[in-house]
């Protein structure tokens, strides 16, 4: 079996293919394991291209996802990065009264949206089986780089959960279509409270599709290398399927499957701060529960309209239009939202007192809101036009 490194060991994402009978297998490891594999533009960019070169090369037959170390797949996105650009571009921006500053002109957070949800995307619409390994931490930006492949993974070890609300974000990389469509709207509790999901949760919410302990990766692996590929789409996803059930093992309920009566009474009613409201409330001596109530009252009440509002469009919206609201959506974030406010709060000062604006719901209204879904300039190609509604994926 032949090895081709394609990037030095070095490299914030390395390149391997495996040479089966069959077929290659391509190998794309996400290797920041200092920063949990956080998503940074360039690696968004590395993963792209390469991704694009095995769609088209017919001696790979499926792609392999993961991340290095033993901690996480991917974290998020690179907040230090997002931080530096907003900084800058908010030093720039004119303000006028409460007028809000230009969303453009932040090249940075252009840039690292618009890569990292065309990549996320792209996943999505694969035309080669793709298996994402989710071992650890997968947050934000690692749910946004699994979410789409054919066949998602999780181990013992998995923890999943969109925990923007702590930083003054909201669930993006296509998560307000994803959150959308977990069962019994439990979806907008996870938005809202950032709560975790083990390894069981995640395939009952729709994020994840197998669990296979973390010590049968390599097992895994090595039978995909060897497994029987045809060039089929459909024939070789089916492979997969049956490969990894065979490994598989049953997945204990989570914490959300336990109190999924009580969370989809939270969420029931279309009125979020009736929603608010109910988990403001929550009393039960429950450590999963308690956690989401205190990480609800301590997020940014703007996120939680955000989220709010982008499930609610995103509900009847095909993906590819999901990511082109969120594209507008979090550069009006980064531009005069509480983006830069949490990161400084959480990882720059590390006071963990940000000071939000909105600082309560009631001025987080619908009506406010309504801004940050605005395209400032309607008359020109949006970035992410060409994502195309003909290749969407599973509902």
């Amino acid at each position: 079996m032949n090895a081709h490194l394609q990037e030095a060991p070095q490299a914030p994402v390395l390149f391997e293919q495996r040479e089966g009978a069959h077929g290659c297998v391509g190998i794309a490891t996400l290797n920041a394991p200092a920063t949990l594999n956080g998503l940074s533009l360039e690696m968004a960019q590395l993963l792209d291209a390469q991704l694009r070169r095995w769609a088209d090369d017919p001696a790979v037959a499926m792609v392999w996802l993961q991340g290095a170390g033993e901690k996480a797949f991917c974290a998020g996105g690179d907040l230090h990065g997002l931080y530096r650009g907003m900084r800058e571009h908010q030093a720039r921006a004119r303000w006028s009264g409460d007028e809000f500053a230009d969303p453009r002109g932040n090249v940075h957070a252009e840039a690292f949206f618009e890569t990292e949800y065309r990549l996320d995307y792209r996943i999505h619409t694969y035309p080669k089986p793709l298996l994402c390994w989710g071992h650890g931490i997968v947050m934000g930006g690692g749910i946004g780089l699994m979410a789409g492949a054919s066949h998602r993974v999780v181990s013992e070890r998995s923890r999943l959960a969109f925990p923007e609300i702590t930083v003054g974000l909201y669930p993006d990389v296509g998560g307000s279509w994803l959150l959308a469509r977990v069962p019994e709207r439990a979806g907008l509790f996870l938005a809202l409270t950032g709560a975790p999901l083990n390894a069981g949760d995640a395939i009952h919410a729709g994020l994840a599709d197998h669990h296979l302990p973390e010590a049968r990766r390599g097992e895994a692996l090595e039978a995909a290398v060897a497994a029987a590929w045809s060039g089929d789409a459909a024939r070789d996803r089916a492979t997969l399927t049956a490969l990894l059930q065979g490994l598989a093992e049953p997945a204990p309920a989570g914490p959300l499957q336990l109190h999924a009566a009580t969370v989809a009474a939270i969420c029931a009613g279309d009125s979020l701060e009736d929603i608010v409201a109910r988990v403001e409330a929550i009393d039960a001596d429950d450590a999963w529960l308690q956690t989401a109530r205190k990480t609800l009252a301590a997020g940014a009440p703007g996120s939680a309209r955000l989220g709010f509002e982008l499930q609610r469009r995103a509900a009847s919206l095909s993906l590819a239009d999901t990511f082109r609201l969120e594209y507008w959506a979090s550069l009006h974030c980064a531009a005069h939202g509480d983006f830069a406010e949490g990161i400084r709060a959480l990882l720059i000062d590390k006071d963990r007192h940000p000071r939000w604006n909105p600082a309560t719901l009631a001025h987080a209204t619908a009506h406010w809101a309504r801004s940050f879904f605005h395209d400032p300039d309607p008359a020109r190609p949006h970035p992410l036009a060409d994502l195309g509604a003909a290749t969407e994926p599973r509902a």
